[in-house]
């Protein structure tokens, strides 16, 4: 008997075809194409429509933002990755502003703390979301595998790796939009989060493009650019995937 291969537990993520080139694409055609891979980010995820919905329970956002907490740290870590392989001290002196981002000047700032205050203002204990007791194995090991890609891979292809940024503001606009509308329980200041990235975000993108355009002028390091992309956008969709089914209700 044949099996059917399927699954009604995971959701396949939309891997976006590499393209195939002949010659090397010029840094607008470029820019266009790593644009166009914007259909498999994970803001099409069955776990993001069910949020901005008004679909996802408390235990469900719980499981999201106390999970999630574990790519939150790693960020800083691949970027510090990122800036141990890169020759370019302008480069690094640019990029180095998005580890201060995430890890704040002094302790209670950064966007780790906010992220850590978004679980606590969604009923999960600062204590447990500190300790990263709720953290899935699976998760764990998914945003872990974004650190090993940054050390291991070229410094410019991690770079393009970042640029899921390109898709960023998007998802935290609907969730700056969603929360109030749906979930009146969540405080207002579980948005400050999304707020910082709103700003962040694209400033992040525009040095991250521009380091690509620059860099990346053959065609094998566009294509170089084009895996690395696809890359972070398959980690980001396994890893809501697995919160998504961890938590169904």
């Amino acid at each position: 008997m044949t099996a059917t291969l399927s699954s009604s537990r995971l959701s396949a993520a939309p891997r976006p075809p590499i393209p195939t080139l002949e010659r090397p694409l010029s840094p607008a055609a470029l820019e266009e194409t790593l644009r166009s891979f914007s259909g498999a980010y994970y803001v099409e995820h069955p776990f993001h429509q069910l949020m901005y919905a008004g679909r996802l329970s408390p235990r469900q956002f719980q499981g999201w933002v106390a999970n999630r907490l574990a790519y939150q740290r790693v960020v800083p870590r691949k970027d510090a990755a990122i800036l141990s392989n890169c020759p370019d001290p302008v480069v690094r002196r640019e990029w180095i502003q998005r580890i201060v981002d995430h890890d704040g000047t002094e302790p209670g700032t950064g966007g780790i703390e906010l992220w850590i205050r978004l679980g606590v203002s969604l009923g999960v204990p600062r204590e447990e979301m500190e300790d990263e007791r709720h953290v899935l194995p699976a998760a764990r090991l998914i945003c872990e595998s974004y650190v090993t890609f940054c050390r291991t891979k070229p410094w410019v292809e991690a770079v393009a790796s970042s640029l899921t940024e390109l898709f960023a503001p998007r998802i935290h606009q609907q969730r700056i939009e969603a929360f109030p509308k749906h979930y009146p329980w969540i405080p207002p200041e579980a948005l400050d989060y999304f707020k910082s990235r709103l700003v962040q975000a694209p400033r992040d993108v525009r040095h991250g493009l521009a380091i690509v355009q620059r860099h990346c002028t053959t065609v094998d390091t566009q294509r170089g650019a084009f895996q690395a992309l696809a890359f972070k956008l398959e980690m980001l969709w396994a890893l809501i995937d697995t919160i998504h089914h961890a938590y169904a209700e």
